[in-house]
């Protein structure tokens, strides 16, 4: 699981993802372990990372559950089972407060 984990984190941040933080889910949920929250200047940057992500999981034999890819949002995610990537710019981070909301949980240092 940590180099899922790993694999995803390195790969928001080779493309300049903004404000990384991850939090620990294991234990709280029986669907994710770990989410990736990360900002983006706008939805090219966002998108990039995404597809990022998506590339390196597959490149390395992980299975892709969904990557929700919309130009129309400002909050995109790819959900690679255990870990869920979510990018979001244009203030779309502060409005849904997903630090906020779980702030219970432990966080990673990666």
């Amino acid at each position: 699981m940590k180099d899922l984990l790993k694999l995803a984190y390195d790969a928001m941040d080779e493309k300049l993802a903004d404000d990384l933080v991850v939090i620990d889910f294991r234990g709280q949920s029986p669907f994710v372990d770990y989410f990736i929250i990360g900002s983006a200047r706008n939805y090219r940057m966002a998108r990039s990372i995404i597809e990022n992500v998506e590339d390196k999981a597959l490149e390395e034999g992980y299975e892709v559950k969904h990557a929700y890819i919309d130009d129309s949002s400002k909050w995109l995610l790819i959900d690679l089972g255990e870990v869920v990537c979510h990018v979001f710019f244009d203030g779309e981070r502060e409005y849904y407060n997903l630090e906020g909301l779980w702030k219970d949980l432990p966080t990673v240092k990666m």
